[in-house]
Parts: structure tokens; sequence; C-alpha cells
């Protein structure tokens, strides 16, 4: 069996203060208590601007031994760029502190924006770039330019890396498209978006990554017991293949909290 973690993408939302967050938690205090409810957290912040060094490493000291993150990455690369220049960019990205995360960096998620279709070259072209293992993300990171400052070029052992993408383009329903991902090992991202974005669940990796973005309603609606029953039950198949990493993105109400260590209690039975 593998190792399945369950989390929430992002931990950081006035909304959950007083439902999940207990009364009078302060903020800096937020990760430190939700990693010691679930098995790991989306990084979201890496997405929308590049962080620092000192962030990864505190985020790795608040929590425990065994906990993982992933890391989303950078819009710049996947919907200002759109896969273009990938080098020097990948290389920033990486130089802003990711390798800081050391034995507790998990799955890298790369989301891709709803307008960009399949396209086989830029696909091949983007993922032939991408470290597979921690030293060779840290020799790109060396390449980073003056935009990183402070940098963190440099990993405390070689470990493998694993990439996850997440389509939201129709013209991705291809057996040619799920090919390319196992030829390369990267993972498909199972995403449950209240049917506004494909739903695909083949398995192209050794591992799943999950995002249950609300099943009735985008970001907002939780989810029954019933569909968290179907979840737990997809989950203890895929983890039968490899490891599983499932994140809930509706954030709205606490339902993602709430959800995630609902989900947790169902596998741990």
């Amino acid at each position: 069996m593998g190792e399945v973690r369950i989390g929430t993408s992002g931990w950081v939302y006035p909304p959950w203060r007083g439902k999940f967050y207990p009364e009078g938690l302060t903020q800096k205090r937020e990760l430190s208590y939700l990693s010691r409810q679930l098995g790991s957290v989306e990084i979201n912040g890496s997405f929308y601007s590049l962080q620092r060094p000192s962030s990864y490493e505190r985020w790795a000291a608040e929590t425990p031994d065994d906990f993982v993150f992933a890391v989303k990455g950078s819009r710049f690369i996947t919907h200002m760029k759109r896969l273009k220049d990938g080098d020097e960019l990948l290389s920033n990205y990486l130089a802003s502190g990711v390798l800081a995360l050391g034995p507790k960096l998990g799955p890298i998620l790369w989301q891709l924006p709803p307008t960009l279709k399949y396209d086989p070259e830029l696909l091949t072209g983007f993922f032939e770039h991408l470290p597979r293992t921690t030293t060779e993300a840290a020799k790109i990171a060396e390449r980073h330019d003056h935009r990183v400052d402070p940098a963190h070029t440099t990993t405390d052992a070689e470990r493998p890396m694993r990439h996850a993408l997440e389509i939201r383009h129709d013209s991705y329903r291809t057996p040619e498209f799920l090919d390319l991902l196992k030829r390369h090992d990267i993972a498909l991202v199972v995403a449950d978006a209240a049917g506004k974005y494909p739903l695909i669940e083949e398995v192209t990796s050794d591992f799943v990554y999950v995002r249950l973005h609300g099943h009735d309603e985008l970001y907002v609606s939780g989810y029954t017991d019933e569909g968290l029953d179907m979840w737990a039950e997809k989950v203890r198949g895929w983890a039968e293949q490899g490891d599983v990493f499932v994140y809930f993105d509706n954030d709205a109400k606490a339902y993602a909290p709430r959800d995630a260590k609902a989900l947790q209690d169902r596998l741990a039975e």
C-alpha cells in the first residue's frame, strides 16, 4: 500500500477562524495547528508570487517531522508565459526557497490556465526541463537571475522530485495526452470541479494527485457523507498502486478542513 496524505489547498483563510481554528489562535500559529490535524497542505502562495527562502524554512520548522508540503508552481510560468521560456523562469522559481523544505518537500503542482489547449510539443519541452531529483533542482536553481535575492540553491540530500499537472481545457481528453504524461512520469491531477473542468481519473505516474474543488459549486460546496465515502473508496484503490495526495480546495465556510478531516478519518478506519 502506498502512503496517503490528506490536506487542504492553503491554510490562511479568515472564514476558518472560529470554525476550524480555535478562537484566539493567532494567524502565525495556524499552520502549526493545521499540520497537527492533517498530513499535508498545498502551498498556494507560490503560485501568485515568488516566496522567500526564510518563509519555506519557517514553514518547515513549524510542522511535525512527518508532515509534507505540496508546492504550487508559479503562474508566471503556467499562465503568463504559458510554459514558454521555461529555463530562466524555472531557475528563479526553484531558487526562491522550494528546496529549503528539505525532506518535507512533496509534489510540485503545475496548474494550467483554462485557455491553454493541448499542445504536445509545448508540453514535451516543459516536461523535459523539470528536475527529477533535488540535486538536479539545485543545479537549475543556481542559474537564477537578479530577481531572486536572497536565493536558496542547495539541497541537504538527494531525493526524488515529483510533478503533477492540472488541466482545465477539454482538448486534453485524448489518449495521446495520457501517453505523454506516462512517458514523462507526470501525474495527471484528478480534479473534481463541479463539472467546469475535465475530470479524468487515469493513473499516469507512481502517485495520484487529487484536488477536490467542490462537487456542486466550485470552491464553495462541501462534500456529503456519500461523496466522502465515494472518494475514500477511490483513494483506497489508488493506494494499492502507490502514494496518494488529496487536497480540498472548497475553502468557503471552512468546508475544506472539515472535509479533509472527515476523509482522513474514513481512511483510518
